[in-house]
């Protein structure tokens, strides 16, 4: 999933001030937060160990040694005889080869940033009257590093070179953990010292969950006062190395059974498209959540350098070894399915941008809030509160289902998105609820549809009810 256009369905129509608030110690600026979200430290130590382990399971129980998801006592004794000794050196743990392939890919992301030409986006004011400035040329990292692709291809013997990376996908992964610990925790250690601006939900001194939730808002390396590391991660190298590691399974399937498969066509253009749309519109993740609201910890961290890449690569990874020939018709479902979900997806998200900047060209109807904001009531907006994330989901699906239906392996992406979408709507809708007081529970009724038009979501945990 690109976390591009995931913010909170409210908007304002409000013009872009310069803020100059009272001063206020560190100790105002950053009181301490209760440790609830997550089910606490516990939940919290569960997803920061579940997670890695379920990445690499999602290798190791689908595989071309064992196939996906080894049926019969005899394919689950294969994998695990073979998790120590693998027959490819893509099972290996680690490979410093491959350490350092994935140390200089962050490496040449970063160069990009910093070389590249690009827009300085201001974004939200922040609690201390600041606001911080954004380099925004990730479309252009991204055009850049498919054409040093599309020239290893071209060359003799390139497609049989690039599939490299896929032969090599665990020690990568491994390598891109490292990097998320190592990072999460140098954040975390730095912002007793730095004096930074933490997150209003990951202070609550609890090492396990301070350091998953992220104790930092917008951490920096020393004498690197504009490379805000957080917002640096969230689109570029997970998204970016998310199409990378496709292209490679493109190259692996190729050189397995010389050809490539339709199936395989159709997941590339669906994510390769969906990493461009991502990127063009990137100054929108200044408005979401995981920007203005969350801290930089091994949340965030795992999630953009690893989960990102190595998990939503699943549908393309499979393909290589069991590949599939979907035929027109299929293919043509698929694609009427994909752009369904990108309409919805994209149309929404227009609405909201639009209307969060003073424009209304359709005339869409809204409340008043006490705050002096609005929130819209009609269009996508008002059939859910959520729309945008109705239509990612519906991408989810045209994502998956090229892989067939030999094994529901593949289809993990779908289950899991539903989950993180469900979650993330019941922590916008908490936040929303804290901002607006009793004109949300207004505009609630308005609109009571949570996600899927006229399906209500019973399901709700507050704050207080894990505290």
């Amino acid at each position: 999933m690109s976390s591009a256009d995931k913010g909170e369905v409210t908007t304002t129509i409000t013009a872009t001030t310069h803020v100059t608030l009272p001063p206020r110690s560190n100790a105002e600026l950053n009181p301490k937060s209760k440790a609830t979200e997550f089910f606490g430290p516990i939940g919290t130590a569960a997803v920061t160990f579940g997670t890695p382990f379920t990445a690499y399971a999602l290798f190791y129980t689908c595989n071309e040694v064992t196939g996906c998801a080894p049926s019969g006592a005899a394919g689950w004794q294969t994998m695990f005889d073979n998790l120590a000794h693998w027959p490819t050196v893509a099972g290996q743990w680690w490979d410093w080869t491959a350490a350092g392939v994935y140390l200089a890919w962050y490496t040449w992301v970063v160069v990009c940033w910093a070389v590249l030409p690009g827009e300085w986006v201001e974004g939200n004011l922040l609690r201390d009257g600041s606001r911080k400035k954004y380099k925004m040329n990730g479309l252009w990292a991204l055009i850049l590093t498919l054409g040093v692709v599309a020239g290893v291809l071209a060359n003799p013997g390139g497609i049989d070179r690039f599939t490299w990376v896929y032969e090599h996908w665990v020690p990568l992964l491994s390598a891109s953990l490292v990097m998320a610990t190592a990072q999460a925790l140098w954040v975390y250690v730095w912002s007793f010292k730095s004096g930074e601006l933490l997150a209003l939900g990951g202070n609550s001194g609890v090492f396990i969950y301070d350091f998953f939730l992220g104790r930092p808002l917008n951490p920096t390396f020393p004498g690197f006062p504009n490379f805000d590391i957080k917002t640096f991660n969230e689109v570029r190298p997970g998204i970016i190395g998310w199409v990378v590691l496709n292209i490679s399974c493109a190259c692996a399937q190729y050189k397995k059974h010389g050809y490539v498969s339709d199936s395989m066509w159709s997941v590339l253009a669906f994510e390769i498209y969906y990493a461009f749309d991502c990127l063009l519109t990137e100054p929108v993740i200044l408005n979401q959540m995981d920007i203005t609201t969350d801290g930089f910890g091994f949340m965030l961290s795992f999630g953009d350098l690893t989960w990102l890449p190595f998990t939503y690569g699943l549908q393309a990874r499979y393909l290589v070894f069991s590949p599939v020939h979907l035929g027109p018709y299929f293919t043509a479902a698929v694609v009427a399915l994909e752009v369904i979900g990108l309409y919805i997806f994209r149309v929404s998200n227009n609405e909201k941008s639009d209307f969060r900047n003073g424009k209304n060209p359709k005339n869409l109807t809204y409340m008043e809030t006490q705050r002096g904001t609005r929130l819209l009531t009609s269009g996508w907006w008002g059939r859910s509160r959520h729309p945008n994330y109705l239509g990612d989901w519906i991408m989810a699906w045209a994502w998956c289902l090229p892989t067939g239906f030999k094994s529901p392996v593949p289809y993990f992406y779908v289950v899991y998105f539903a989950v993180l979408l469900v979650h993330r709507q019941m922590r916008d809708d908490e936040a929303c609820k804290e901002k607006y007081g009793k004109d949300w529970d207004k505009y609630c009724k308005l609109v009571p549809y949570k996600i899927i038009p006229y399906v209500i979501i019973p399901l709700r945990i507050s704050r207080d009810s894990l505290s």
